[in-house]
């Protein structure tokens, strides 16, 4: 058999060994004898972590989805659903950080996480060394009862990739519930206007329903809530709102776990504006309506308060609503209107600043005991023209501060907005989050 030769191929090694030659003989690049420059040594494996364990049930849909990744970083995390259709979402990167949940959530969802591939490890991420932590925002919100698969891809310094995935099945509720709000989004209220937020059922974990409750105001203020009943949760400063404020409230409830089965079912986002400072103080020993508005008083009227059998309850009122006629009959709190003092008579200019049955109205029938006797059933009498003015000038939330009557402090028993009549360090204790 003839071994054949490739002319070109001669030649090749010929060039090659006279370079060999040189390299031998020349001398090092920087003059000297030693040897060749030592080669970089490779990057060491990625290793991914996830924040939610693999076969996580029972999970908040609002758990945050965390890739922690130790020498690299994320280059991708892909959710997929039951039915394997890709669940939108955005990936941001933020220094490390013990995986958490934006919601509180049963189970195991947030204590450890799964992995697979070469380089990936299963261990807790609390005990995992530190890293880099992205966090996969959904597009829209996970659903309830919906089992889905996650897959975070990382690539150490010289681009190997690395991954971790897992599956985990979110809680499926018994029900869920969406609280009602006040003040309405849109609105104009006065300084003494509490935030108030009532739910459907008792709400059993308190303390995650309220870390859940975010108040912002474009002027700062002390506020806390405080758990008027295990239905109802109130937010309010340790003073009266700034005058011409913007607030909002973030509801941020979905995904949280108020207790006995029962979770959040939306988030809400409610703003209002504070308007101007109108607060009035009724004087029952003096008969005197002093108004103001901001620091000026703009008027100082003769009144009657409750008399001694029917007094007005001491404290601060809120303006709740206005009524230019209105039928008051005294069987609405349980005396009967042809029982010795009751009473049905139509009334103009009405100003409700209780839900006992407190108003500031027009009584022209006794304007004669205005400014000198405490004679009513235990509003704030005015004449007609006064009275027209008052609820002309009020708006809900407006403040008016009842002292010096006979009769006990404004409470629970007399409706829903008694709150600052609650001394600031009982209103504090009343908070889930002490």
């Amino acid at each position: 058999m003839v071994l054949q030769i490739d002319r070109r191929s001669v030649l090749a090694l010929g060039a090659a060994g006279v370079l060999l030659v040189l390299a031998g003989c020349g001398p090092d690049a920087d003059g000297g004898g030693g040897s060749a420059a030592a080669t970089t040594p490779p990057a060491e494996p990625a290793v991914v972590t996830l924040s939610v364990v693999d076969g996580a049930t029972e999970v908040s849909p609002a758990t945050l989805l965390q890739a922690t990744v130790v020498g690299g970083s994320v280059t991708d995390v892909t959710v997929t659903d039951a039915a394997g259709a890709t669940v939108a979402g955005t990936l941001a990167e933020a220094p490390a950080a013990a995986p958490s949940s934006a919601a509180p959530s049963s189970g195991a969802a947030n204590s450890g996480a799964a992995s697979s591939g070469a380089s990936s490890t299963a261990a807790d991420p609390a005990a995992a060394p530190a890293g880099t932590t992205s966090t996969w925002t959904p597009s829209a919100p996970l659903a309830y009862g919906t089992t889905y698969t996650v897959k975070a891809v990382a690539e150490n310094a010289d681009g190997m990739e690395a991954d971790a995935s897992g599956s985990f099945t979110t809680v499926a509720p018994a029900s869920v519930s969406t609280p009602s709000i006040g003040p309405l989004d849109g609105t104009t209220v006065g300084v003494g206007m509490p935030i108030r937020v009532f739910f459907d059922q008792a709400v059993v974990n308190k303390a995650d329903v309220e870390r859940n409750l975010v108040v912002t105001s474009s002027t700062p203020t002390d506020g806390r809530w405080n758990w008027i009943s295990d239905e109802e949760v109130h937010f309010r400063p340790s003073t009266y709102w700034p005058a011409n404020t913007q607030v909002t409230l973030d509801a941020n409830l979905y995904g949280v776990d108020m207790g006995n089965g029962i979770w959040g079912e939306k988030n809400r986002s409610v703003s209002f504006a504070v308007g101007e400072k109108h607060v009035s103080v009724a004087d029952a020993a003096t008969h005197t309506l002093t108004v103001s508005s901001g620091d000026q008083v703009v008027q100082t009227y003769p009144m009657s308060a409750g008399s001694n059998a029917n007094p007005t309850r001491n404290g601060p009122h809120v303006v709740l609503e206005k009524f230019a006629d209105i039928t008051m009959d005294s069987s609405t709190f349980g005396l009967a209107v042809d029982a010795p003092g009751g009473y049905r008579t139509d009334v103009q200019y009405a100003t409700r600043i209780s839900n006992n049955g407190e108003f500031v109205h027009a009584a022209p029938w006794s304007v004669g005991q205005q400014g000198s006797s405490n004679v009513s059933h235990g509003c704030i009498n005015l004449s007609t023209e006064r009275a027209q003015w008052f609820y002309q000038f009020s708006q809900p939330g407006d403040v008016v501060e009842i002292v010096n009557s006979v009769g006990p402090t404004l409470s629970r028993a007399d409706g829903d907005i008694y709150d600052w009549a609650i001394p600031w360090d009982q209103w504090v204790a009343g908070s889930a989050l002490n």
